[in-house]
C-alpha cells in the first residue's frame, strides 16, 4: 500500500471540510433502474483486497494513528451511563497514552466523534466542550426504524438542539425491498431537512437488503435526497460491514461524484474490530476515491474495540512486546 503520509509526527488530526455539503438532486429514477451490481466480480475483487498490500514499520504506525482519527468512538447500549459516556469521551480526546504518543512524535490525536444514544448527547457535548470533537447521535428509532415517521423527525429535532453536530439515522428497509424508492427518497429527504446544519449519515442496514444491487441502488437514492455519509450498519444485524457491501458503496460514491462533483462519506460499521482490517478498508479506500476519503469529513469507522487493538500494535512498534488487552480499556 503505496502512503502519502509521513511515518509519523502527524500534527492535528481534527476533521477539516473542506468540500460542499450534499444539498442532494432531484429523483432520477432511470439512473436509479440503470444502477447493477456483478456480485460475483465484487466479491472476487474484495477478496484479493487483504493479502495483496501491506506497510511496514514506521508507516504502518503512521496509517494506524490516521485510523483512529477516522473512529466514531461509540457505546450503544441499554445501561449507559452518565458516567461511561463521560469516560468514552476522556478516551476519545486522548485515544492513546500519553507516553506512546511522545515515542510516536504525535500531537493533536484524537477519535474522529463520539456516537451516543440521543439521551446521552448533552452530557457527550459537555465532556467533549472546547476539543473540536462532534458528537454523534444515532436516532429515528435506532436500529429497526419502524417507529412513526413524525416521531424519528422529532427525534432528529431533539437530538440537534441537544448540540449533536452529526445524525445518524437508520432507513426504512422496506423501502428497499419492495423498490419503493420515492418513499425512500421522501423520507430521507424529511430527515435531511430535519437535521439542519447536522450532518447526516444514512444507515442502510445493508445485511438485510437481500443483494448487492439493491446496496447500490439505496445508496444512490440517499444521495440523490441528501445524505452527507452513507453507512453501512447499525451494528446490531446478523451481517455488518464487509468488504463486498463496501466496494458496492464506495463505487456508488464514486458515480455520485462524477454526476453531480459533490464529495459524499462513507461509513462502515460492525465487525471491524483488528487493525489490519482497518488497514485494509484505508488501502481501498485510496484506491476507489482517492486520498480525500482519508479524511474524518468523508470517513468513518463505527467501531470502538477497533481502538484497543490498535493501540496494542502502536506499543508493539515501539516496544517489541505486546501488552495485554486490558490495558487498553475504553475509559
Amino acid at each position: 500500500m503505496q502512503t502519502d503520509l509521513a511515518p509519523s509526527r502527524q500534527a492535528n488530526l481534527l476533521p477539516q471540510l473542506t468540500h460542499p455539503r450534499n444539498n442532494g438532486m432531484p429523483l432520477d429514477l432511470d439512473w436509479v433502474g440503470s444502477v447493477q451490481a456483478n456480485t460475483s466480480a465484487i466479491e472476487r475483487r474484495a477478496a484479493t483486497l487483504p493479502g495483496r498490500r501491506t506497510v511496514k514499520k514506521d508507516y504502518q504506525a503512521a496509517w494506524l494513528c490516521k485510523a483512529i482519527s477516522l473512529i466514531d468512538l461509540t457505546t450503544l447500549s441499554g445501561d449507559d451511563t452518565a458516567g461511561r459516556v463521560q469516560r468514552l469521551c476522556a478516551k476519545a480526546r486522548q485515544p492513546v497514552s500519553a507516553g506512546i504518543l511522545e515515542k510516536l512524535g504525535m500531537t493533536g490525536l484524537t477519535t474522529g466523534a463520539v456516537c451516543v444514544y440521543h439521551d446521552m448527547v448533552e452530557t457527550a457535548v459537555r465532556a467533549l466542550e472546547g476539543s473540536n470533537i462532534p458528537v454523534a447521535a444515532v436516532s429515528t428509532g435506532f436500529p429497526a426504524g419502524l417507529s412513526p415517521l413524525h416521531l424519528r423527525i422529532a427525534e432528529i429535532g431533539e437530538s440537534v438542539a441537544a448540540g449533536a453536530a452529526e445524525i445518524d439515522i437508520v432507513i426504512s428497509r422496506r423501502h428497499v425491498l419492495t423498490q419503493n424508492w420515492h418513499a425512500l427518497y421522501d423520507e430521507m429527504q424529511q430527515m435531511r431537512a430535519a437535521c439542519g446544519n447536522a450532518h447526516i449519515k444514512a444507515i442502510l442496514a445493508t445485511g438485510e437488503l437481500g443483494t448487492l444491487r439493491n446496496v447500490a441502488r439505496a445508496s444512490l437514492i440517499c444521495m440523490m435526497a441528501g445524505a452527507d455519509f452513507i453507512k453501512t450498519s447499525t451494528g446490531k444485524e446478523g451481517v455488518n460491514a464487509t468488504l463486498p457491501v463496501t466496494l458496492t458503496m464506495i463505487r456508488a460514491i464514486r458515480d455520485y461524484q462524477d454526476r453531480t462533483g459533490i464529495k459524499v462519506g462513507y461509513k462502515p460499521a460492525g465487525g471491524i474490530a483488528k487493525a489490519k482490517d482497518a488497514l485494509v478498508y484505508l488501502s481501498m479506500m485510496k484506491d476507489e476515491l482517492g486520498l480525500p476519503w482519508l479524511q474524518p469529513d468523508l470517513f468513518r469507522f463505527g467501531a470502538s474495540s477497533l481502538l484497543g487493538d490498535i493501540e496494542r500494535q502502536l506499543e508493539h512498534h515501539l516496544t517489541g512486546h505486546y501488552s495485554a488487552a486490558n490495558r487498553h480499556a475504553m475509559g
